[in-house]
C-alpha cells in the first residue's frame, strides 16, 4: 500500500485513525497498541501477504534474543556476547539471502567462471530498514542501554506503518518511551499539524517528483538503448532525476512525519535540504539523516573511527560509504556511487585538515574585499558541492555503467552541443559566436527527450508524458521552479518549526515571520488547497523510489 493511494487516504488512514482514537480512549492502552500493530501488518501485507511471516519471524527473534541477554547476568559477558554475534548473523544472514544472494551468485560467475543458479527471490519491503533497526536495538540490548520488557511496544517500534517501508531507520530510544506515554488518543492539534505536514510531502511526491520524472525516465532509456546523447539532453536527465529523488525522499519523509504525528508520535529528523550543503560532509549530514547516524554509531566508531590516525580514518570512511552504497541496492553501481561519494569525503576531510589555520575570509570582516571573497568562496563550494552529488546520482540511477559512461559522457560534452535551430531566428550573432566554439545547430525535432521521434522510447519506459514541440529548454525552464525550492525555500521542517514537528533536534530559524505556519484560517485555505491539488492531481499511484532499497 502507498502512502499516496487514495485507498490509503480515503480508506485505510481514516479506519485506522477512528479504531486507534476508539480503544485508546475507551479501554486499556494495550488494545490501542495492538490497533496499531494490527494496521502496520495490514499495511505491510497489502503488497505480499506471505512475507509477514517474514516480519513476524523477525520481530519474535530480536525480541526473545534480547529477553535472553537481559536475563543473564552481566558478568556473563561472553554468554552475552554469543546472543548478540547469532542476533547480528541471522539478521544479516536473511538480509543477504533476500537482497544480495542473486548478485554475489552472479558476481562469482563472471569473475570465477561458476554456473552456480538460485531460483529469483522478490525482495521483501523494508527488509534493509528493519534489519538495521532491530540490529541496534540488540547492540544497545548488549551495552545494558536498553531494557524493554514489553513485546507489544517492540512489535510496533519495529511495524509502526509510517516509518516501515522507507524510514527514517528509528531509534529504540526515541520511539519506545513515546509507545509508553502517547496513548491518549487522537488530539485534534496533532491531527491538523499531522495533516499539514502530510500532505506537504504528498504536494511534493505527486506535483514537484513525478511531474519531474518523465524527462529523466526518458534520457536514461535512450542511454540504455544506446543512443547519444547530447550536452542538454545529458544534463536534463541528470537535473531531472535529481530533482525527482530529492522531492520524492523529501515527499516520502514529510508524510512519514506527518502520518505519525497524527497519532501523537514524533518521529526523527530525515531529510533536511541536502541542496544547500556546502560540502559533502554537510550533505550527509542532511541526506537520509538517519541511515547516516547508523552507520556512524554502529559501523564507524566500531571501526575505530577517527582516534587511530588519518589513514586508518580515510579506511574506515571508505568502508563505510562502500557499504553504504551496497546498502542502496545489490549492484556494482551503487558500489561505485559510494565508493565515489566517499571519495568525496576522503577530499573532504584532506581539504579541511589542509585549511586548518589559515586565515578564512569571514562575514564578520570589516573589508568589502574580505566579505566579497566570503562568499564567492561559500558559493563555489556549494556549487562544487552541487555538480559533485548530480554527477554521482547519474550512477545511482543508471542500471550498468554502459548507461552511466553515455550519460556522463554527454554531460561532459563529448558528444557536441547541439541548440534548437529557433535560436538562429532570435540570436543569429550568439550562433555565429557558438558555432566558432563547434556548438551546432539541429532542427528542432533533434532536440531533447520530449520530441515525437522519441515517443516510442516514451512508451517503452512507461513515462506518462504529452510529446509536443517543445525541448530541452523547456525542460529546464520546468526544472527551474523545484531546482529554486531545494536550494532556497525553506523545508518543511523550518516552515513548521513552532509545533516541533520531530523528535530530538529540530531545525529552528531561517524563514520570514510570514512563512511559518500556524493554526489559523489562511493557512488552513492554502493547506485544503495543497491537500486537493496533491491527492487528484494524478490519478496513478507511483512507487516512491527509495521503496526499492
Amino acid at each position: 500500500m502507498l502512502f499516496n493511494a487514495h485507498s490509503f487516504i480515503f480508506i485505510f488512514l481514516p479506519i485506522t485513525l477512528l479504531v486507534y482514537h476508539w480503544l485508546s480512549t475507551r479501554t486499556q492502552a494495550h488494545y490501542a497498541l495492538c490497533s496499531l500493530i494490527v494496521a502496520s501488518l495490514v499495511f505491510y501485507g497489502w503488497w505480499e501477504p506471505r512475507y509477514l511471516l517474514l516480519i513476524l519471524v523477525s520481530v519474535g527473534f530480536n525480541f526473545a534474543l534480547s529477553e535472553c541477554m537481559n536475563r543473564t547476568a552481566g558478568n556473563e559477558r561472553l554468554i552475552r556476547r554469543c546472543y548478540l554475534l547469532i542476533g547480528v548473523a541471522a539478521n544479516l544472514g536473511a538480509l543477504v539471502w533476500f537482497k544480495y544472494a542473486h548478485f554475489l551468485i552472479d558476481t562469482s560467475n563472471a569473475v570465477a567462471g561458476t554456473q552456480w543458479h538460485v531460483e529469483k527471490v522478490i525482495l521483501p519491503l523494508a527488509i534493509s530498514f528493519f534489519t538495521f533497526q532491530q540490529i541496534a536495538f540488540l547492540v544497545d540490548t548488549y551495552r545494558s542501554e536498553t531494557r524493554e520488557r514489553s513485546l507489544l511496544r517492540y512489535a510496533l517500534f519495529v511495524t509502526f506503518f509510517p516509518q516501515l517501508i522507507a524510514g527514517p531507520i528509528v531509534h529504540h530510544k526515541e520511539m519506545l518511551p513515546q509507545f509508553a506515554q502517547n496513548l491518549s488518543g487522537i488530539k485534534l492539534q496533532n491531527l491538523i499539524i499531522g495533516g499539514t505536514i502530510f500532505f506537504l510531502g504528498l504536494f511534493k511526491k505527486v506535483i514537484i517528483a513525478d511531474g519531474v520524472s518523465p524527462y529523466s525516465d526518458t534520457v536514461f532509456a535512450m542511454a540504455a538503448a544506446g543512443e547519444t546523447l547530447t550536452f542538454l539532453e545529458s544534463w536534463t536527465g541528470a537535473l531531472a532525476y535529481s530533482i525527482q529523488l530529492y522531492f520524492d525522499f523529501s515527499g516520502y519523509s514529510d508524510m512519514a512525519l506527518g502520518l505519525a504525528r497524527m497519532f501523537g508520535v514524533r518521529l526523527p529528523l530525515n531529510f533536511n535540504s541536502p541542496y544547500k550543503a556546502h560540502s559533502i560532509i554537510d550533505f550527509w549530514r542532511r541526506w537520509h539523516m538517519t541511515l547516516s547516524r547508523f552507520l556512524r554509531d554502529y559501523l564507524y566508531f566500531s571501526l575505530g573511527g577517527n582516534q587511530r590516525g588519518a589513514a586508518r580514518t580515510y579506511t574506515n570512511l571508505m568502508i563505510v560509504m562502500l557499504l553504504g552504497g551496497l546498502w542502496h541496492g545489490a549492484g556494482w553501481t551503487f558500489v561505485i556511487w559510494g565508493a565515489l561519494h566517499g571519495s568525496y569525503l576522503l577530499v573532504n576531510h584532506a581539504w579541511r585538515m589542509f585549511m586548518q589555520g589559515r586565515a578564512v575570509p569571514s562575514t564578520d570582516a570589516a573589508g568589502f574585499k574580505q566579505r566579497a571573497l566570503f562568499w564567492l568562496g561559500r558559493t563555489a563550494s556549494h556549487a562544487l558541492t552541487l555538480v559533485a552529488v548530480v554527477v554521482a546520482w547519474v550512477i545511482f540511477r543508471a542500471e550498468n555503467m554502459d548507461v552511466a559512461g553515455r550519460v556522463l559522457a554527454g554531460m561532459a560534452g563529448m558528444n557536441g552541443v547541439a541548440l534548437p535551430v529557433e535560436w538562429l531566428n532570435n540570436h543569429a550573432s550568439l550562433a555565429s559566436t557558438l558555432a566558432g566554439f563547434g556548438v551546432q545547430f539541429q532542427p528542432l525535432a533533434y532536440m531533447g527527450p520530449l520530441f515525437t521521434p522519441l515517443r516510442d522510447m516514451a512508451v517503452l519506459t512507461g513515462a506518462q508524458m504529452q510529446v509536443d514541440s517543445v525541448g530541452t529548454i523547456t525542460a529546464f525552464v520546468s526544472l527551474a521552479v523545484p531546482i529554486a525550492i531545494a536550494l532556497f525555500w525553506p523545508n518543511t521542517q523550518q516552515i513548521m518549526q513552532r509545533f516541533d514537528p520531530t523528535v530530538g533536534a529540530v531545525v529552528k530559524g531561517g524563514i520570514p515571520t510570514a512563512l511559518a505556519w500556524r493554526i489559523n484560517v489562511p493557512f488552513a485555505v492554502l493547506s485544503a488547497l495543497i491537500a486537493a491539488y496533491a491527492c487528484f492531481g494524478s490519478s496513478v499511484a507511483s512507487q516512491f523510489l527509495y521503496f526499492q532499497f
